[in-house]
């Protein structure tokens, strides 16, 4: 799969950042952290189609903006079948 330049992220996602120049490839743990805290399903595609799996579970992991339960979640929801069903 081809990656996109940049991810279809919604701007409010990212606030702070001026999109314009905002690198996503270096910044990726701010962006998984966001996604997985407040993006709806089609963000989780889009994280998911941009950003590995290692690299999303390695920044589950390093957060500590993401708590256990999110974590726990967030897991579960990427090793399920649940995120390609909807």
């Amino acid at each position: 799969m081809k990656k996109n330049k940049k991810p279809n992220i919604p701007a409010f996602l990212l606030w702070e950042y001026d999109l314009e120049t905002f690198n996503y490839d270096k910044s990726y743990k701010i962006v998984i952290e966001r996604i997985l805290q407040m993006g709806t399903i089609n963000d989780w595609k889009e994280m998911m189609g941009y950003y590995s799996l290692e690299k999303i579970l390695e920044t589950i992991e390093w957060s500590a903006q993401l708590d256990k339960r999110d974590k726990d979640f967030s897991k579960f929801f990427l090793n399920s079948d649940m995120l390609y069903a909807v």
